[in-house]
């Protein structure tokens, strides 16, 4: 057991799904042209004046009620400043002491035991600019298309405990966010960003170590792995009689190991005052309720649903719920067909395996539920087996033909008729007489064999339960 306790705080920041800027009219569609998405408002003209998007709060207060937060009924805007060249006006307009939401918490699961994860504060603010370096250096691009693009960042208290602990915070915070609709919350585009702080002390201690903070993690796994190799160093350097450094440090993803950018800054050094451009926000208590109203179900709300209405294991409801388009889909589908244990099966099988592999969501497929519940009511027919059910899926999946099609395209209609099976069994009991004796002498395998066997010269398409029925009663 580790003489040291680690200890994590997570800054989540993510950007809300409005149709234009923080301050001003641009879009803030992903994907455009460099610098095409800009005026002279989030390019820090002299003298444009910034004018606050009402949809940006209305998304921040949603997160704040989806994460249990209080919503003070004031919160205003305040200059960060530090120079940058993503940051035209060399300041950012962010929120200090007086955020949109305080004090809220979310509960994750890690081997079986539920913890309590608390937030200290969501803010808005407006996101920066984006910088490509050359590959070889000498020079980099600005791109301002993100430079106001409004964000929340989500700052946890400092209890999370494990690498593991964080990335299920991190999990259950993005499947909260995507059930609001305020963000596609896609690391990938940038659109959720994760900075973590930590430190370690010796068990037993109530002092902070020195804290270090970690940035460039584009996935969960990577700040699992970044946090990882980070308490690995802290104890190796305080185990050697060194002394920790606060800084900033990147994860190197190739190489595995973190790598110091710079000393790190204090909330001093960013001289933060009040935006004399902008009014401070009044958040009336009406308006927080109607917010309120048109929240969601969340994730575990869904979960627990799923395990008393449809009767799931507590393991099949989470995977389910933990993606809001997979639970849309699975709630779709048993509309046409009423067995949801056989529903969650393929969701969390086949269907899972596929979107993993090609990295993406069920509702950008060409699946539908219709076609789920069609190949489900095919295999209750017996018109397939479950064999060719897998082989009907894959086109399925890959042309989003309807599965009766596919089945008559292809000739993969089972044979269930006993006359023509009956034959194909003969045929197998006579040209393998060793299997035969094998099974009468009680190697059970030898049946296993003889059931290939009859496949194997039917194609697949012999029903599995006819064929072994027949073959024990001739033998």
């Amino acid at each position: 057991m580790s003489k040291y306790e680690t200890i994590i705080g997570l800054e989540v920041h993510v950007e809300l799904a409005t149709e234009t800027k923080i301050f001003c009219s641009c879009p803030t569609s992903f994907g455009s042209a460099p610098n095409t998405n800009v005026c002279p408002i989030c390019l820090g003209f002299p003298g444009a004046l910034p004018v606050l998007n009402k949809k940006a709060v209305e998304y921040a207060v949603m997160a704040g009620l989806a994460l249990n937060c209080e919503i003070p009924a004031f919160s205003k805007f305040d200059r960060k400043n530090y120079f940058y060249p993503d940051l035209p006006k060399a300041y950012q307009i962010s929120q200090y002491d007086q955020p949109v939401a305080l004090n809220g918490y979310l509960e994750i699961d890690v081997d079986g035991k539920e913890k309590r994860i608390g937030i200290t504060r969501i803010h808005l603010e407006e996101d920066a600019g984006k910088l490509i370096h050359a590959e070889y250096g000498g020079y980099s691009l600005a791109d301002y298309n993100r430079g106001g693009v409004p964000l929340i960042e989500i700052v946890s208290e400092p209890e999370i405990n494990s690498p593991e602990e964080a990335k299920a915070y991190l999990e259950k915070l993005r499947s909260i966010i995507l059930y609001t609709g305020i963000s596609d919350v896609k690391m990938e585009e940038g659109s959720l960003r994760c900075d973590a702080n930590i430190s370690i002390r010796p068990v037993g201690s109530k002092e902070f170590g020195t804290r270090v903070e970690i940035k460039n993690m584009n996935s969960f796994r990577a700040v699992q792995r970044a946090l990882e190799y980070e308490v690995q160093r802290h104890q190796e350097v305080l185990a050697s009689g060194g002394t920790l450094v606060q800084e900033t440090r990147r994860w190197d993803e190739n190489n595995g190991v973190t790598i110091s950018m710079r000393s790190k800054e204090e909330a001093d050094d960013y001289r933060y005052f009040p935006d004399p451009d902008l009014v401070p926000v009044v958040v009336p208590a009406q308006w927080v309720e109607e917010i309120r109203q048109k929240l969601p179900e969340l994730p575990d709300a869904r979960r627990k649903r799923y395990q008393q209405q449809y009767k799931l294991s507590a393991y099949d409801a989470e995977v389910i719920t933990a993606s809001k388009q997979m639970a849309d889909f699975f709630e779709a589908t048993l509309k046409e067909y009423d067995d949801p244990k056989a529903v969650a099966n393929w969701l969390m099988g086949d269907i899972a395996k596929h979107l993993n592999t090609e990295g993406i969501e069920i509702n950008e497929t060409k699946l539908t539920p219709s076609h789920l519940a069609e190949l489900l009511a095919l295999l209750d027919k017996g018109t397939i087996s479950g064999k060719i059910a897998k082989t009907v899926f894959e086109e399925m999946f890959a042309s989003g033909k309807k599965p009766a099609q596919i089945v008559e395209e292809k000739g993969l209609v089972q044979i269930s008729d006993e006359g023509a099976i009956a034959a194909v069994v003969d045929q197998v009991i006579a040209e393998n007489p060793k299997a035969v004796e094998d099974y009468r002498s009680g190697q059970q395998k030898a049946m296993g064999f003889l059931v290939g066997q009859v496949m194997k010269l039917t194609r697949g398409k012999a029903n599995p339960q006819l064929v072994n029925k027949l073959l024990r009663e001739k033998l």
